[in-house]
């Protein structure tokens, strides 16, 4: 682990860690420490539990659940014999295994997914490239509607609804009252490109306007006249989380399944990216008129 991995299926922690995803990365970032402070290889801890070193890593980065046989045996090859502490321990980890809200949209969702989705949940900064469309944490239900409707056009209504409603319990997250810091590049590309009729459009491009305005939310756009520039390997979310000790993480979807990148140098390619995105495009004042002008054109 530590280049990129697929997703697949398969004391209290503070507030800003209350969702079980949360709860994963942090238990995951502790067993880490523990396991260097014993100078134990991640190989000899995979060993320890039946598993492979690359099963070690996924916990330490919070990509799997954990179970408490494992917790328990790695415990105690780190030599962590005091009663307290290992309660602490096992009771995050259980705390961990909770399933959270977004699980309940399980059956409409491929299983790649709702890992994401409670790491999002999890995150205190989310920084995004956007060129296909509209960034999902940005959609109105009318726009997202069109968008499910478009990659999936044999799906019953009642699946597509329910994809819209996730999409939308998502959003909730940016409106809470520890919203997380959003800073996005759209292209130009994903504001032109119609998805839904007219209305829809022009229902999406004020949402974008207002979105804009809140003190958390960075919106910036990137118009076709700027040319060629470094987003060139298409659309990314960074994933920032508040402890200090977790490191960030890059997620790229794709048709069938989803990478995550966390290796630190390669976290900093895509995060060059983005700044320099930010840095060559117009700011979020003239972003946002730019989606004044597009809206004229409805």
């Amino acid at each position: 682990m530590g280049v990129g991995t697929p997703i697949v299926p398969g004391q209290q922690a503070p507030l800003l860690f209350s969702s079980p995803a949360g709860r994963v990365s942090r238990g995951g970032s502790r067993l880490r420490r523990l396991r260097e402070a014993r100078g134990i290889t991640r190989e000899a801890a995979g060993y320890a539990i039946r598993a492979s070193e690359s099963k070690i890593s996924r916990m330490e980065l919070g990509r799997v659940s954990f179970k408490t046989r494992d917790v328990e045996d790695l415990l105690t090859l780190y030599g962590i014999t005091d009663r307290q502490e290992r309660s602490s321990l096992l009771l995050l980890a259980k705390e961990a295994n909770v399933a959270g809200w977004w699980h309940s949209y399980s059956d409409v969702l491929p299983t790649w997914f709702p890992t994401y989705v409670g790491l999002e949940g999890a995150a205190s900064l989310i920084r995004a490239y956007e060129v296909q469309f509209v960034h999902g944490l940005l959609q109105t239900a009318e726009y997202a509607r069109a968008v499910v409707r478009r990659g999936m056009r044999d799906a019953a209504d009642e699946d597509v609804e329910r994809r819209v409603a996730l999409r939308l319990e998502r959003q909730k997250h940016l409106v809470a009252e520890n919203a997380p810091e959003f800073h996005v590049v759209l292209d130009e590309a994903a504001l032109r490109r119609p998805y839904g009729d007219r209305e829809v459009m022009r229902g999406q491009l004020r949402h974008l306007v207002e979105m804009s305005e809140r003190p958390n939310i960075r919106l910036q756009v990137m118009p076709f006249r700027f040319g060629g520039h470094s987003g060139e390997s298409g659309a990314f979310t960074i994933l920032g989380f508040p402890e200090s000790d977790l490191s960030d993480v890059v997620y790229l979807e794709q048709l069938t399944s989803a990478l995550y990148l966390d290796k630190r140098e390669d976290v900093a390619q895509y995060e060059r990216v983005l700044d320099e995105l930010m840095r060559d495009g117009p700011g979020p004042e003239e972003s946002r008129d730019l989606l004044r002008g597009l809206l004229q054109l409805q």
